[in-house]
């Protein structure tokens, strides 16, 4: 590890995030506990933990320590979609049914029943789309696409009756495109911004275009190459004792278990191994990922993308420029970015107007979930 002055970093106001980052949410019981890791110029110049990795156990927090990283999977499975683009596998103006065929004639809810019983597509009235469907859609969650935690319309109420995108889908991704295939879109492609499962969905494209399952097309393709060893669907048996547990926010304040690590289901393979949220990984193993996107698509000799395909990562793909705020659903509950000066590239945010953020950064530095990849290491 490098001395943080050595890559013009501060000891002082990194020992500062570390007491500010445990006081206020490790203290006060907001988190179990936390992984800090901080690199620039390609050396790691900071790594520090504090809390616990599983409070029942009375287990401390680990450097090596294995995480759900959920929506963090995103970006992994953008870059895996990359990858075939530069070897013409498909484009990303190619309308989505010329890969998925059953998805040729989906329409746009137009009104239907909430609280379906059974025969989800019977139950919707729907009008045909202003235009097909694009990669591109996909990739910039402008699809069409929903969520069913989003509990804003019919067509994500049919989502949560349907378990949509469920880990344990039977038929896996395939079985998942075929559900997908009989509900109607929110709204026609290109209309809206609207998180959803788009990057499953370019999971599955990964996986019938490489001729690979998801999951073997990212460990050969990507992490092994990237020496990404701890990151996989599911936790193997000789790395559970590394797995954290998972918590979550309970009435009253404090903590309540969510799901336990000893008793995971992450211990198995999914049946559908999800490009949107089904990853395990170590902060390690993620500031691999990060590091090589910095490099312009490379790292300690293992090319995965092209310079030129990692700058389309900083550049506002939403139609006409865009900016998510301009397409936010109004009654949307979630947004990747609550604040003006944000677009959307490939499969993740990125600064478009820095003043408008009201926040420290750098026009067309990239992210996911408020975790700056560029801003943060560069």
């Amino acid at each position: 590890m490098a001395k943080p002055e050595s890559v013009g970093l501060s000891s002082d106001r990194l020992a500062r995030l570390d007491q500010i980052m445990t006081e206020r949410y490790v203290d006060s019981g907001a988190l179990p506990g936390f992984h800090t890791m901080v690199c620039r110029d390609g050396e790691v110049a900071h790594s520090s933990v504090a809390g616990s990795m599983d409070l029942e156990r009375g287990k401390p927090m680990a450097e090596d320590a294995l995480f759900r990283i959920y929506s963090m999977s995103k970006p992994i499975t953008a870059v895996a979609l990359m990858m075939l683009v530069e070897e013409g596998k498909l484009g990303l103006d190619d309308d989505v049914h010329l890969h998925i065929p059953s998805w040729k004639d989906l329409g746009v809810y137009a009104s239907g029943v909430p609280g379906l019983v059974s025969d989800a597509a019977g139950q919707f009235m729907t009008t045909r789309p202003n235009r097909p469907m694009k990669v591109i859609d996909l990739v910039t969650h402008t699809s069409g696409l929903t969520y069913g935690f989003m509990s804003r319309t019919s067509v994500d109420a049919a989502y949560r009756q349907l378990q949509v995108g469920d880990l344990q889908t039977p038929g896996g991704l395939e079985g998942f495109i075929e559900q997908l295939s009989k509900l109607p879109l929110d709204f026609s492609p290109g209309e809206m911004w609207n998180y959803s499962v788009s990057i499953d969905v370019m999971g599955y494209l990964v996986q019938k275009l490489s001729g690979q399952t998801f999951g073997e097309f990212l460990r050969t393709r990507l992490f092994a190459p990237l020496q990404m060893n701890d990151t996989a669907f599911h936790v193997s048996p000789d790395k559970i004792d590394r797995f954290a547990s998972c918590y979550q926010p309970k009435a009253g304040g404090g903590l309540r278990l969510q799901d336990d690590a000893g008793a995971s289901t992450y211990a198995a393979p999914p049946k559908l191994e999800s490009g949107g949220g089904g990853l395990v990984s170590t902060t390690s193993d993620y500031m691999r990922f990060c590091q090589m996107m910095l490099n312009g698509g490379s790292l300690d000799g293992a090319r995965i993308l092209s310079p030129k395909t990692v700058a389309m990562f900083s550049q506002n793909m939403l139609p006409d420029n865009r900016l998510m705020t301009d397409m936010v659903p109004s009654l949307g509950l979630f947004t990747e970015a609550g604040y003006g000066g944000v677009g959307f590239s490939i499969g993740c945010g990125v600064t478009v107007d820095t003043a408008r953020t009201r926040l420290p950064g750098t026009k067309g530095e990239f992210f996911l979930g408020r975790c700056r990849i560029h801003g943060i290491l560069d």
